[in-house]
């Protein structure tokens, strides 16, 4: 950690100061003085209600442990529980109804559906992979994954039976998404066409673009009897900057390369160098796409996503010496440097706006919280009113039974809704964790609160007045490997009536935009508003197991082994090398990208069953042990690995995770993961 400087009464870190100081400020215009002024009254301000809005969840928490003692196992009577939860304030009363009023929202987010990418601030390479994943070549996503129902490509070059079925694919969704196309290719007019030029023609459709590339000397197109070369598609819309579930942020020197790659993206001027294949490569942000007097984003439209209200960070401390609260600093900073988008040769938003996920917010209090530090960042930079927008990332219990009065808390500024499965199953089994043990963790998913869950997310939404506003959204596709299964069950998103869902690579935003070629997003949602919305007892039915209900030893043992190992592989990396999220071999060596949240379900689950007496800290012993022999063995080939034994702060990580799991605030990983990480970055 750098030494620290005094920046209007606050202890400022050195790599901090000198970031915001000569990089971020240069060109906007405001003076260095104001913007630390503007922090501490920041801080002044909102630590106070920060910090009350946390022993409010504190408080919450106590109440439900105390009612679930008193009134063990699955809920037998809603009306008497929702009693309750209304009266601690849990569940408040449904607001009148309203629209949202957001103005200036990109058409990324307000008139198009299309899928979502979201990738660590911390890789430079991987951020700039994912913006300019707006468009994304159908041939090259198709030849290298598990779609195509045909043998995979033989190694040595192109596979000409390989591209035969590419070619074959490509030609069966052209003449779905717009029949007659090829009339087009041979010079004729048609109903789809928007734009010709010499070697390709642009087609839209769902108010996405397709774009046939036709060059009959590439060795592609000279096995194509229509010489063509590629089929382009419009994919990623809009990309998720994070710096909250996929990164580990510990300090100062974390924080700022996060700012640091934030602030590139919107000069447009980041770059990344690596190697490949013995070669120096660089890549930098795609330009626009011309064709004649039509202009083309050539960038996915970029969100920051900022950490939530829970964590603070050693980067600026305050005159009692303790913490800032991350998300203030983020707040500031990620906008501050958004100040910068426009002023060199590309653009992120041509409305003007800064688009800011916030995740992890707990009911309507903290989504106002958020909407009143906006509007006080706003003024500290000078901008006009909700110029920052705000996505609600609908993961939390309390927020998910209170949807509508917290987009209500944020209505002039959202732009973004979405389910987020993994963290709010993580709420579930915490919120309830003295109710018994919970259900198998492979059993949540048929849990009737996930249907309920999913569907009020539209319904609510459309209600609020998001479509043709902000997006709708659904989550991840964790197994970046499997694209044939992605294909066949991702297409339940647009079909829900979601306007975009998040995928793990460019492939797969590739692959996922045939599906909004399928399905009429816009459609959907019309016909979908005036549906009833389910009602808060299958949502707050929570999935606990029955009373008196037993499982074999065998049960618990592959539950202990499954979940201690899924701890111990995403866990060594966050600790020993900073990664905060990764492709991830399971039990069964499949590869999942694994973050935080996915962490939160296990280590909670394994908490919960101690808890209950389902299984001893001896058996959770012996999981880990036998586990981490796994793990060592899955991550043999990696140079930069630590194995988990002995004297291993990773190892120990894990262990806490679980030991100390109940008393974990909403059961949260971030607290012990950064303790840990800074012990491991402390002892080099």
């Amino acid at each position: 950690m750098s030494a620290y400087t005094n920046r209007a009464g606050l202890q400022v870190s050195g790599v901090l100061a000198d970031f915001i100081e000569s990089r971020a400020l240069a060109g906007t215009g405001l003076a260095a003085d104001a913007v630390w002024a503007g922090l501490a009254g920041l801080l002044e301000r909102f630590v106070p209600v920060n910090r009350a809005l946390l022993a409010r969840r504190d408080d919450l928490q106590a109440k439900l442990d105390a009612w679930h003692k008193a009134n063990p196992g699955p809920i037998a009577d809603q009306a008497a529980y929702q009693a309750f939860l209304t009266e601690i304030g849990y569940l408040v009363p449904e607001p009148a109804p309203f629209t949202i009023g957001t103005r200036n929202v990109d058409a990324e987010i307000a008139q198009m559906a299309g899928p979502q990418l979201v990738v660590p601030s911390l890789n430079d390479r991987f951020v700039l992979n994912a913006a300019n994943a707006r468009w994304g070549s159908l041939y090259d996503a198709l030849y290298g994954t598990d779609v195509l129902d045909a043998p995979a490509a033989r190694p040595g070059g192109y596979d000409t039976a390989r591209g035969d079925a590419v070619i074959a694919y490509a030609r069966a969704f052209l003449n779905a998404a717009i029949p007659g196309w090829e009339a087009a290719v041979a010079g004729a007019e048609h109903p789809a066409l928007v734009a010709r030029r010499e070697g390709g023609l642009l087609f839209a459709h769902n108010g996405l673009h397709i774009e046939i590339v036709i060059n009959p000397d590439h060795p592609v197109g000279r096995t194509d009897a229509l010489g063509i070369a590629d089929v382009v598609l419009e994919a990623a819309l809009t990309t998720i900057i994070d710096m909250e579930d996929s990164v580990a942020a510990v300090d100062a020197e974390d924080k700022v390369a996060a700012y640091s790659n934030w602030l590139g993206l919107m000069r447009g001027d980041l770059t990344a160098r690596f190697d490949k294949g013995g070669k120096t490569m660089t890549r930098a942000l795609d330009g626009d796409r011309l064709w004649g007097e039509r202009t083309l984003p050539g960038r996915s439209l970029m969100f920051v996503r900022n950490v939530g209200h829970l964590m603070t960070n050693p980067a600026v401390l305050l005159a009692d010496g303790s913490e800032a609260p991350e998300g203030i600093l983020d707040a500031l900073f990620t906008s501050l440097c958004a100040l910068h988008d426009g002023k060199g040769s590309l653009r992120n938003s041509r409305t003007g706006s800064i688009y800011i996920v916030k995740p992890k917010q707990h009911g309507p209090e903290e989504c106002a919280f958020t909407n009143d530090l906006f509007d006080a960042v706003e003024d500290v930079l000078s901008l006009p009113r909700h110029t920052i927008k705000v996505g609600v990332m609908d993961e939390e219990r309390r927020t998910s039974a209170n949807l509508a009065a917290c987009i209500h808390a944020v209505r002039d500024r959202i732009v973004f809704i979405n389910t987020g499965f993994l963290d709010r199953t993580g709420d579930e089994m915490h919120s309830a964790m003295q109710a018994g043990p919970m259900i198998r963790k492979a059993d949540m998913k048929a849990s009737s609160w996930i249907q309920a869950y999913e569907a009020r997310n539209v319904q609510i939404g459309l209600g609020c007045g998001l479509s043709g506003k902000a997006q709708i959204g659904k989550g991840m596709w964790a197994a970046p490997d499997m694209m044939r299964d992605m294909m066949a069950q991702k297409i339940g998103h647009p079909r829900s009536g979601a306007n975009t869902a998040w995928v793990p690579s460019p492939t797969a935003a590739t692959l996922h935009a045939m599906h909004y070629h399928q399905v009429d997003v816009f459609a959907v949602q019309r016909e979908l508003a005036d549906k009833p919305t389910p009602g808060l007892d299958p949502l707050l039915t929570i999935p606990a197991a029955p009373r008196g209900h037993n499982w074999s030893d065998e049960d618990v043992r592959e539950e202990l082994e499954n979940n201690a190992q899924g701890i111990l592989g995403y866990v060594v990396r966050w600790i020993d090398q900073g990664i905060g999220c990764s492709k991830v071999p399971d039990i069964h060596d499949v590869g999942l990208m694994e973050d935080r949240a996915t962490l939160r379900i296990s280590s909670q689950h394994m908490a919960n069953w101690l808890l209950h007496g389902v299984c001893t800290r001896d058996q959770i012993d012996a999981a880990f042990a036998k586990m981490a022999a796994k793990v060592d063995a899955q991550n043999a080939d990696d140079p930069l690995y630590e194995r988990l034994e002995g004297d291993s702060i990773a190892l120990k990580a894990a262990r806490a995770l679980v030991f100390e799991g109940v008393a974990q605030p909403s059961g949260y990983t971030e607290p012990l993961l950064h303790k840990f990480r800074q012990e491991k970055k402390a002892a080099g």
